[in-house]
């Protein structure tokens, strides 16, 4: 039965790089509150006191870390030029929410506050408690933030975001789509962060007349139960009326990995929080040597919107310097290249005329290649050449505006590749991705109208078992089929006709990545509004470095 968008929430992110949404299970007292009849069929009360405070009140102790091997893993720097400190500033939400609220005009504020409660966490969070919507507009351009809520709002996922959620419900469901805890019930001055570390009265009290927040040792946020849920996310499909009328699983990187070998070894944070390896203190200020500290770089994968927050940055607000953000922009390529996949040639030979080319690859992640939010891409560019160096077969070039050569998508919205066992042609191309629809089966990018998927041959970590995945992480489209696509990797022939081309041939081999997708980006273009026309005229400025090969391989074929 359809369900009117007044009386239930929309679940929805624009970003991949966090997800919060206002499933939140508020924890309110009586002290400092008043009573409200229910919101959105929760019963809510009003917290007449701050319960976040901006990143610049840790700062000031959390920053010039160094450790003993000379490198800088300050936590304020880090985060700063992150994009979960960069989260309100993000063009792309921008461009997204608006292209959201004009398809769904009369669900605008619940869209809003919806979309707030991902890139706007405090803000939102702290609006709800005191019975209001959050809007997300009317917080922006960030550079021009005045009020308390203004500031709360731009300062993105912020440290008290993140070290006052609780983990009373990690792992659950309803802990999902941002239905984290954080108690509302002490005033600032008695609220209390969490951290790995004991921690003795004398710091405590440093803390606390610096910040306001009571420090408590809790190893819960360790857990990969607290990235899940930020980032375990469904979305409502709405129709022309504003009624729900389905649910997508848009990102779930969490499930992912809890149906892969990395389960048991490597949690969300050894990977995107990395520890350093010697021991190291947590504070500029009366800091003692800790093992086993967390870096706050949060690498991801997003270095194309990271590059557009630096060249932009007078115009979005950006607070890391610009040496800051080129050094974020380096961690998060490396690590794309080093650890997310690797390329082979398997197996390579000439027969009848044909250059039968077998190449695998493996995926390195602990989920799948790409995950989270679906613009993102991984694609074979395969190439051959001949002994005078010209190019005699080409599948997955890409073009200076960031789209594919011969990708059916790119060269029409309405269209995509499908998913391939061997490629015997130019124009076929193979892309690793997420492709969702609407109702009526149409090739669509906006979430909201979304209600399946009907393309995910997103490469598989590994001991992912495709055949008994749940339907919220399954394989879509012809790769459920393809013995060859399995847990941790994918193998794909190229049968290629070479009839009088002369040897030696080289065939060069190259994976490639892009955050945002040709066609994500250029369908936000008839949207005319500021939002929209901003982002589509960054893309198209620098659409020539949407993209980075993850890694390569090439062979001489005689």
């Amino acid at each position: 039965m359809a369900k009117s968008v007044n009386k239930h929430l929309i679940f929805i992110i624009i970003l991949p790089v966090l997800v919060i949404s206002l499933g939140i299970s508020f924890n309110f007292g009586t002290s400092d509150s008043v009573s409200v009849p229910q919101v959105h069929g929760m019963d809510v009360t009003i917290a007449n006191h701050l319960l976040f405070q901006t990143a610049d009140n840790c700062l000031s102790c959390h920053n010039n870390l160094i450790t003993s091997s000379g490198e800088d893993i300050s936590f304020g720097s880090s985060w700063r030029a992150s994009m979960m400190a960069n989260s309100a500033r993000d063009p792309y939400w921008h461009a997204a929410v608006r292209r959201e609220v004009m398809d769904h005009p009369e669900s605008q504020a619940f869209i809003e506050n919806e979309c707030s409660t991902c890139h706007m966490p405090m803000a939102h969070y702290q609006a709800n408690a005191n019975g209001k919507m959050t809007e997300v507009f009317t917080n922006l351009p960030t550079n021009k933030a005045v009020t308390q809520q203004n500031l709360l709002a731009i300062d993105g996922v912020s440290c008290t975001t993140c070290h006052q959620i609780q983990g009373d419900n990690f792992g659950k469901r309803e802990s999902f789509v941002g239905g984290f805890l954080i108690d509302t019930l002490q005033p600032m001055g008695q609220r209390e962060v969490y951290g790995p570390y004991p921690v003795d009265a004398g710091r405590s009290k440093i803390m606390h007349s610096s910040s306001g927040f009571q420090q408590k040792e809790s190893k819960h946020i360790q857990q990969s139960e607290m990235c899940a849920t930020c980032h375990t996310l469904y979305t409502h499909t709405l129709d022309s009326e504003g009624e729900v009328i389905g649910e997508l699983p848009e990102q779930v990187p969490y499930l992912e990995w809890k149906h892969s070998s990395f389960v048991d070894d490597q949690s969300c944070q050894s990977c995107h929080m990395p520890e350093v390896q010697d021991s190291t203190v947590i504070s500029s200020v009366w800091g003692q040597p800790r093992k086993n500290v967390s870096r706050h770089s949060f690498r991801g994968g997003n270095f194309f919107m990271m590059s557009m927050l630096n060249r932009y940055r007078d115009e979005l607000g950006v607070q890391a310097l610009p040496q800051e953000m080129d050094a974020a922009i380096n961690r998060t390529i490396d690590h794309l290249q080093t650890k997310s996949a690797q390329i082979s040639i398997a197996n390579a030979y000439m027969e009848n005329n044909q250059a039968i080319v077998d190449v695998t690859i493996n995926n390195l992640a602990g989920h799948k290649l790409p995950t989270a939010y679906p613009s993102r891409r991984v694609w074979i560019h395969f190439s051959v050449t001949d002994r005078n160096g010209s190019i005699v077969f080409e599948s997955g070039a890409v073009r200076p505006d960031g789209s594919i050569v011969g990708n059916a998508n790119d060269d029409n919205d309405g269209k995509y590749e499908p998913h391939y066992s061997e490629i015997t042609s130019q124009d076929q191309v193979q892309v690793y991705e997420a492709i969702m629809a609407d109702p009526d089966g149409k090739v669509t990018t906006g979430l909201l109208t979304a209600i399946q998927f009907i393309k995910d041959n997103r490469i598989l970590p590994d001991g992912f078992d495709k055949s008994t995945a749940k339907e919220d992480i399954a394989v879509q489209g012809q790769a459920f089929d393809d013995e060859d696509f399995i847990g941790g990797t994918d193998r794909i022939r190229f049968r290629i006709n070479l009839k009088d081309i002369e040897g030696p041939l080289q065939i060069d081999t190259k994976l490639y990545y892009q955050p945002i997708a040709f066609r994500w980006a250029q369908n936000l273009a008839p949207y005319d509004s500021p939002e929209t026309n901003r982002f589509v005229n960054y893309y198209d400025s620098m659409s020539k470095s949407t993209s980075v090969a993850l890694a390569s391989t090439k062979i001489t074929l005689k």
